[in-house]
């Protein structure tokens, strides 16, 4: 027979607290409350297992689960002298979920149950107090109405409501137990009305219609939504425990409340958090009462000092308390969470969990308890969320600021900012030139709105995900942006955007949150980021333990010098297409485009070739002999072309030809799909004056880097979108050959590596044979991703979430690597182009190298380096000692 059920309370458990998985976090801390002696009221938990047969059958149970559940509710009985729907000593439960995660309110919970018209007048019997009988039994009819019955909250407490103001009273502790009687004989009739069926009077009904409720309540809106989020699996499953009442509402000797063992907020080593007198815990979190403070300390900076701390109020039950938080977080060590009450001066102990809490008090705590001995290097660095780093590297809202939201999008970059509504790249460049802080507004952006993106403060879109190009740009450069927000409505000709009713033009003042998706009305008042020393102290931990180096994808010198600012060893991604499309730049580069012969673009990349060179240099000082992997240019040549008939005619001027002639080359380069059309090294091989320009810019760059700095330059050159070694080898003999001429020129020999980005399936098939030519690979994950998928990532956002509500893909492939596919792709690559060169480089510079499940995975593989955005070098750097310290586990 399957044990579907354990108890715990009254000093003992059948649980413990590795048992996580089957008991759920808050079932295994209950037994683990219970088994070193903290005083837990008795009760038993129903696994997570019953709640996948619960999913599975469409609300069924076990054969053997009724008699499991009889056998321990006659065990909690035993412990606490009553009997469930006993008429004289009734016993009152709890039925709670509690998932092997941290959900907070995401799932369903009723409490007193076991009362009805006949338990109610016993209860009031046995605590020799009707108000609180009444007051417990009207409670627990408004909460199995809602959450079991599916009745709305809000149609009781308008009765609730209208009965005080018949009575003139404001607040429920006014009421009598006669009042109450009358609110419960309205609330009966409530439900008699919506449902045409009485309230259920059997406390056994009661009971499985709540166990019910709890395990169906893991399937409802937001539990899924939540999960979604924070990526944890619906086969988990929710526990359900069922726990003998305690009463914090009878009368000033009661007390129920919630508290961190440290400020969730600061991280602060003082006790936080907040406490009702006569009161059931909702009554904490509903805001009908103002909470009081735990600590004196606390009381005097609350925003009612005039109400009495736990500490004073209830001495000796907060005495009890304090020590219990600390013996808990020294059981543990962990900051922890905790709910209480104290009923008659008895204290109980509800549960204890893990505190959530801000990266900024995640830090501190962590460095905090090692300083106290309760944790290690190693512990500490594995005890911070990588992800939640980004809340400390850029801008945010002040949380106190009003909130005037206008649209919502999808949070693409992190970060906040506010600025003036901009509709044109040319135009956020020539407002910022004058010192205004704009927010470029765009349908789509394309990789001609780069010297736009770079203006402005912040982007929005209304197409595109996660992925889109004005995510994946917005991120490296640290910028916040908002994508897809497909409720705002662009018009560039007016001018305008409109959402929520609302229009917005030109030059008026949006905030976008990067954090949330959000697009507020008007300026909104920030926070800047602190690095503070307990953020070093972790990294320089982190920074011990990793094995995979961290480099940065950069081509600015804003970007480099941001980069190594968080601790970047190095560029392993350098996308030169983004340093043509600068105004001084983008017209040579078009008169190359349009140039009929081999000696007319070579005459437009004799101009491009010092604006290159200067660029590299840079870019060598800045990193000071650390590796720079250098693309050559990568995107079709009709990106850096204009679109419409306006902008040919203005460009066909700049440049010197013909408007007819611009648009007969725009025909010509035109592609059905681009992404797999005439780009990468097939321009390379197409037009190999364009390499052969790039190559001399870089090799004359680090020597010229090399004799500033004294650091010799070792360039690492990337040859994109190989798919075949011909190519490489084609490409790479131009470079070899340049190599050579640079060396005689100048007398100076560049050491330097050849390799390729690795985004073709067939790349990573045939991998052993490219790497007879290629001394390095980089996985370039974002078109990896789009070529084994066969999906475009600027267009998934219109189908994506829904794949992900219908489970088709867990997360979206393209903010975390899809370990089964393209991993596995990743995984042949490595095993073979090690076989064929045992030293070869690996490393990966798409998105996913800032994404901490996808550093894991990329230490699984073994690679050399992850390679990621400026502002997500500190995540990548804590995800990959973290990815190391489980390896090794």
């Amino acid at each position: 027979m399957s044990k579907w059920v354990y108890t715990f309370g009254d000093g003992t458990a059948e649980g413990t607290a590795d048992m996580r998985n089957l008991l759920g976090g808050k079932g295994a801390n209950l037994a683990e409350m219970s088994n070193i002696g903290v005083p837990v009221p008795p009760g038993f938990t129903i696994t997570t297992e019953v709640c996948t047969h619960f999913t599975k059958t469409g609300g069924t149970y076990p054969d053997d689960l009724n008699a499991q559940v009889e056998a321990a509710l006659e065990t909690i009985g035993s412990a606490t002298g009553r009997r469930f729907g006993d008429l004289e000593k009734p016993l009152l439960v709890s039925v709670r979920s509690g998932a092997r995660v941290s959900m907070p309110g995401m799932m369903d919970t009723v409490l007193n149950l076991g009362l009805n018209d006949e338990t109610v007048g016993a209860l009031a019997k046995d605590a020799g107090d009707d108000r609180f009988a009444y007051d417990s039994y009207r409670r627990f009819i408004q909460m199995y109405g809602d959450v079991v019955m599916g009745l709305e909250h809000h149609d009781f407490e308008a009765i609730l409501e209208g009965f005080k103001d018949e009575k003139n009273v404001d607040l429920d502790t006014d009421l009598t137990a006669d009042d109450w009687q009358l609110i419960i004989e309205r609330y009966k009739a409530l439900v008699q009305e919506q449902l045409g069926k009485p309230f259920p009077q059997d406390p056994r009904d009661q009971l499985w219609g709540a166990i019910g409720a709890v395990f169906g309540s893991w399937m409802n809106a937001r539990a899924i939504t939540y999960r979604r989020l924070h990526q944890i699996p619906e086969s988990w499953g929710t526990a359900v425990n069922v726990q003998a009442m305690v009463f914090g509402n009878m009368g000033d000797t009661s007390a129920t409340g919630v508290a961190f063992t440290r400020n969730p907020s600061t991280g602060e080593n003082a006790l936080y958090g907040e406490f009702l007198v006569n009161a059931q815990g909702e009554d904490v979190v509903a805001g009908i009462r103002t909470p009081q403070a735990i600590t004196e300390a606390a009381r005097l900076e609350s925003s009612a000092p005039e109400k009495p701390s736990l500490e004073t109020a209830l001495p000796e039950a907060f005495g009890e308390f304090r020590d219990i938080c600390n013996r808990l977080e020294r059981h543990y060590r962990e900051m922890q969470d905790v709910e209480f009450t104290i009923e008659r001066g008895k204290l109980w102990m509800l549960q204890t969990r893990s505190g959530k809490r801000t990266a900024k008090a995640a830090l501190k705590i962590a460095v905090d308890m090692v300083e106290e001995g309760l944790i290690n290097h190693e512990e500490a660095v594995s005890r911070v969320d990588p992800a939640s780093l980004d809340q400390l590297l850029h801008p945010t809202i002040d949380p106190k600021a009003e909130r005037n939201v206008v649209a919502t999008g999808l949070p693409a970059s992190p970060g906040a900012a506010s600025g003036a509504i901009v509709f044109s790249s040319d135009e956020a460049e020539r407002m910022a030139g004058q010192g205004k802080a704009v927010i470029l507004v765009r349908v789509e952006t394309s990789p001609e709105d780069i010297h736009g993106m770079h203006a402005a403060q912040g982007i929005l879109t209304t197409r595109g995900g996660m992925t889109s190009h004005a995510a994946v740009v917005a991120r490296g450069m640290g910028k916040p942006c908002v994508s897809g927000a497909g409720s705002i409505r662009v018009d560039y000709k007016a001018g305008t955007l409109t959402a929520s009713g609302k229009t917005l033009k030109t030059g008026d003042i949006v905030t976008i949150d990067g954090a949330t998706g959000e697009v507020l009305s008007g300026s909104v008042a920030m926070l800047k980021p602190e690095l503070s020393g307990d953020f070093a102290q972790l990294m320089e931990w982190a920074d011990k333990v990793r094995r995979m180096k961290v480099r940065t994808n950069a081509e600015t010198p804003a970007d480099a010098r941001a980069a190594r600012e968080f601790g970047a060893e190095g560029i392993g991604l350098c996308r030169t297409e983004h340093m043509f499309f600068d105004a001084d730049r983008i017209g040579d580069m078009r008169e190359m485009i349009v140039a009929d012969s081999e000696e007319g673009r070579r005459a437009a990349l004799a101009k491009l070739l010092p604006m290159q060179r200067s660029d590299f240099v840079e870019l060598f000082e800045i990193m000071a002999g650390l590796p720079v992997t250098i693309r050559l240019l990568d995107p079709p040549l009709h990106e850096f072309l204009p679109k419409s008939e306006q902008e040919i005619e203005e460009v066909a001027g700049a440049i010197g030809v013909s408007a007819t002639k611009l648009r007969r080359r725009l025909e010509m380069l035109a592609e059905f799909n681009p992404m797999l059309g005439h780009r990468g090294c097939r321009l390379a091989i197409s037009y190999p004056e364009i390499a052969e320009m790039q190559a001399r810019a870089i090799f004359e760059a680090a020597i010229e880097a090399g004799k500033r700095t004294g650091n010799p330059v070792r360039p690492e050159i990337m040859v994109p979108l190989v798919g075949l070694k011909a190519e490489l080898d084609i490409v790479k003999a131009k470079i070899d050959a340049v190599a050579k001429m640079v060396a005689e020129e100048t007398g100076t020999e560049v050491n330097y590596d050849v390799g390729t980005m690795v985004e073709l399936p067939r790349a990573c098939l045939t991998a052993d044979k490219i790497a007879e030519s290629a001394h390095f690979f980089s996985f370039g994950t974002n078109d990896l991703t789009q070529t084994t998928f066969g999906i475009s990532r600027d267009d998934a956002a219109s189908f994506l979430p829904t794949y992900q509500a219908q489970h088709i893909f867990e997360t979206d492939p393209f903010v975390s690597i899809d370990v089964e596919g393209v991993g596995e792709f990743m995984k042949i690559a490595t095993e073979r182009g090690r076989k064929t060169r045992p030293d070869i480089k690996l490393g990966i510079c798409g998105e996913h190298g800032g994404d901490p499940a996808s550093v894991r995975f990329c230490e699984t593989v073994g690679l050399d380096y992850v390679s990621c955005s400026p502002f997500r070098v500190p995540i990548a750097r804590l995800a990959a000692a973290q990815a190391a310290l489980k390896a090794k586990a």
